[in-house]
């Protein structure tokens, strides 16, 4: 089968076509003729040499994808050969072919091209289990997101605004101001024309927001504990400052605030399956009424992944980058 693997760590061009054996699913997987992969933030991590598979995944990257089941493993009874499926997989996405634990696979949902349905597993997966399952958003609270018009981002505006949650986000330019504000954001800060924490103060009166959902790390963190209310949730899911950060301790303390964060890659099928699971219960109907759905920037060939790669790194994206291997992939069913 054609695959992009990385050929050394380093920058976009390492990223090469190459020839490699078509997968065999064991036996509680799916093998999976794959029409579209999604190309996401970690992707670059690992290309990077910073983010090695966990232990048993392919070296190939790609973490999200959507196509067709061509075989099963003898355990598997969800799914048959033809089914139109998306899955999250640890590793191996960046292929014509490859194997997903049935747990983690979903069907496409109606009316969605591959192309969309392979938008859908990394950014909805993660934004479900860090913001609903982790920090518990519920309807009536403010929620503050960073970077809204990323994959991440336009996922998590969707759902909180879904779910009947206020949302407030930050971007570096207008034309992605006006992006979050089509998608629902209540309140739209422009980090590079105004400081978002005293923007976040006045819209709440000075009460702060219920959750926050931070990929951004660094120097952010403090700043986003003057953001919040009391009892409020903190959540981190990326470092693109940086991991290392000095807070002070007490208004944590005096405003009882729950700093957590997680990693997706590593956890477990089980839990991954879960999460799957109620994704498939909660947010599979709003697909397909049209409530929320996974927005596409730019769709790349798979053999042109350097430059959806250099895309992904200049940040002028707003919403999903894409690599398709078919042109069925872009049809809606």
């Amino acid at each position: 089968m054609k695959a992009i693997e990385i050929t050394k760590p380093g920058g976009p061009e390492v990223l090469a076509p190459t020839e490699r054996d078509k997968p065999a699913p064991g036996p509680d997987e799916v093998l999976i003729r794959v029409m579209a992969a999604g190309v996401n933030r970690p992707d670059v991590i690992q290309r990077m040499g910073l983010y090695p598979p966990p232990p048993g995944a392919s070296d190939i990257p790609g973490l999200e994808i959507a196509g067709e089941v061509v075989a099963v493993g003898n355990t598997v009874t969800a799914f048959k050969a033809g089914d139109r499926v998306c899955s999250l997989v640890p590793g191996g996405g960046y292929a014509e072919f490859c194997v997903a634990n049935e747990g983690c696979v979903l069907p496409v949902p109606q009316g969605f091209s591959f192309t969309e349905a392979a938008a859908i597993p990394e950014t909805y997966f993660t934004v479900w289990s860090n913001l609903f399952d982790r920090a518990g958003l519920k309807a009536g609270e403010t929620l503050l997101v960073h970077g809204g018009s990323s994959g991440i981002g336009s996922t998590a505006i969707q759902l909180a605004k879904a779910f009947g949650a206020t949302v407030i986000t930050t971007v570096g330019n207008a034309e992605k101001a006006a992006f979050c504000r089509e998608l629902g954001a209540d309140t739209v800060v422009n980090y590079r024309e105004e400081d978002y924490v005293e923007r976040v103060k006045a819209v709440t009166d000075g009460q702060g927001v219920n959750v926050v959902l931070d990929m951004v790390g660094g120097d952010y963190i403090p700043r986003n504990i003057e953001c919040m209310a009391p009892d409020a949730r903190h959540v981190s899911i990326a470092f693109l400052r940086g991991p290392q950060v000095s807070i002070n301790m007490l208004p944590v303390m005096v405003k009882r605030l729950t700093m957590t964060g997680s990693t997706l890659r590593a956890r477990d099928n089980g839990f991954k399956g879960a999460v799957a699971k109620s994704l498939h219960t909660h947010v599979w109907p709003l697909f397909e009424k049209g409530t929320v759905k996974p927005i596409i920037h730019a769709t790349f060939p798979l053999e042109a992944a350097a430059q959806a790669h250099q895309m992904m790194e200049a940040s002028t994206h707003m919403g999903k980058i894409m690599l398709t291997l078919d042109k069925a992939a872009e049809k809606a069913q």
